[in-house]
């Protein structure tokens, strides 16, 4: 006899919360929205976690009363009284100069678009293109990339498409056409139309209204962008040219063309359907990419690299069967991409860190490096290796700090590699080398 799983205490509380006032205002409920749907919506959201929003309340505060929060939070919703309130507005400096504009929603806001994402995706998600990677129930950048490589060992042009201010100039009109075609709840409609219209607070404290966009850092912003580019670019490439390849990651788009003129062709008219959808290609960002490799050496076109996703695409040295090196376009982790890890390891101070033990450094780290190793170890892994390594220079200048060593570097030297022959699964990415680079660590010490 198979046993369903129970639902945990404190959802069963709230749930039954309180049943009487419920029954007695049925019959004014506008929408039917189940309150276990709010439950499951908070249970992801906590354990996605994330910052405060205009209330300046965390998760935390949210739960000091929990049942009455949520509980408040299903009766608007099913009344259709729920108003979403501004999103905060955050800036993260940009690699390129500049500034990348987040909207950080309430808890509460976070928990009402979950509630509508859950519902909704299911519903959406299978119309979409099989070349549409980004935040999709079992696909993945890796799946995205691995894509890409085929494509560009079968055509030697690559199309790589930026466009300019995405989630900032979403057409809303546009948009809500197609979430009307796509969704027949009228309280998911209604909401959805009142985010994209929700205020903004600026980092000074002043309040925008929305007119265009959805704001980076929404828990619904990733599936209604999915939504409009679908129609805006994957169904459009499908009916106007059924034969052209794409991998497309949200708005990270990489084109797949037989020829120089083809590549030309088609960013005109990809600028001329995006002008019709309120959006425009970059100048600088989109360009046009000749695939070098070992065949492909006509000609002398200058640009022969791109990035996609964290990797660079490019001309490398890759080993073929038994010992021999040819040039192959392949990916590897992005210079900038690499740049950021060297930042992290510089800025984090191990040598301020003199006190922690070696086991402490490792629970720090380890994590850490076990996603950097996840993520850009897939392809072409002894380009990561070589910059996750940097990691030892810093255990080195860690150590010889803690021990007060600093003219021995011998002595540092032999003290990490016992302690790597003792235990190789003390740091994550020791498990992927049989011996170190000393003589990085006699520069670093």
């Amino acid at each position: 006899m198979t046993v369903e799983p129970r639902e945990p205490v404190e959802a069963a509380a709230y749930t039954d919360q309180p049943r009487k006032r419920e029954e007695s205002v049925c019959g004014a409920k506008s929408f039917v929205i189940d309150k276990m749907e709010v439950w499951r919506a908070y249970q992801q959201v906590k354990a996605n976690r994330g910052s405060a929003g205009v209330d300046a309340q965390s998760i935390k505060e949210f739960e000091e009363n929990l049942k009455g929060n949520l509980y408040k939070l299903w009766n608007r919703m099913v009344s259709g009284s729920y108003i979403p309130p501004a999103v905060r507005r955050i800036e993260i400096p940009k690699r390129d100069a500049g500034a990348r504009p987040l909207g950080i929603p309430t808890v509460a806001d976070r928990i009402a678009q979950t509630v509508v994402k859950r519902r909704i995706e299911p519903l959406i998600d299978p119309i979409f293109h099989n070349d549409s990677y980004g935040y999709r129930p079992g696909r993945s950048a890796h799946d995205a990339l691995a894509q890409t490589r085929q494509r560009c060992w079968a055509r030697d042009w690559v199309l790589d498409v930026d466009i300019k201010g995405f989630f900032d100039n979403l057409d809303h009109r546009l948009l809500m056409r197609a979430v009307r075609k796509h969704v027949r709840e009228r309280w998911a409609v209604l909401y959805i139309e009142r985010w994209l219209k929700a205020e903004v607070q600026m980092p000074d404290g002043s309040k925008r209204a929305t007119t265009a966009g959805t704001p980076q850092g929404g828990v619904i912003s990733p599936l209604l962008a999915n939504l409009f580019l679908h129609y805006a670019f994957d169904a459009w490439v499908q009916r106007e040219m059924p034969n052209m390849w794409f991998e497309r990651y949200a708005d990270d788009i990489v084109c797949h063309c037989n020829s120089l003129k083809q590549a030309h062709w088609l960013r005109n008219k990809l600028q001329q359907r995006l002008a019709q959808c309120g959006l425009q290609l970059h100048p600088q960002k989109t360009k046009i990419v000749y695939c070098r490799d070992e065949k492909r050496t006509q000609g002398h076109y200058p640009v022969i690299r791109f990035d996609f996703l964290g990797y660079e695409f490019r001309p490398r040295s890759v080993k073929r069967q038994g010992d021999r090196y040819t040039l192959g376009f392949v990916p590897a982790i992005s210079p900038q991409a690499a740049k950021d890890i060297r930042r992290s390891l510089k800025e984090w101070g191990f040598r301020r860190k003199s006190t922690w033990t070696v086991e402490r450094l490792a629970h720090h780290w380890n994590p850490i490096l076990r996603g950097w190793m996840q993520y850009y170890g897939q392809f072409h892994r002894s380009k990561l290796q070589t910059v996750i390594n940097q990691f030892d220079r810093w255990l080195a200048k860690w150590m010889a700090s803690k021990y007060d060593r600093h003219q021995r570097s011998q002595w540092v030297l032999s003290k990490i590699a016992r302690m790597r022959e003792g235990n190789r699964n003390l740091f994550a990415h020791w498990q992927w080398t049989d011996r170190f680079s000393d003589h990085a660590w006699t520069r670093a010490v």
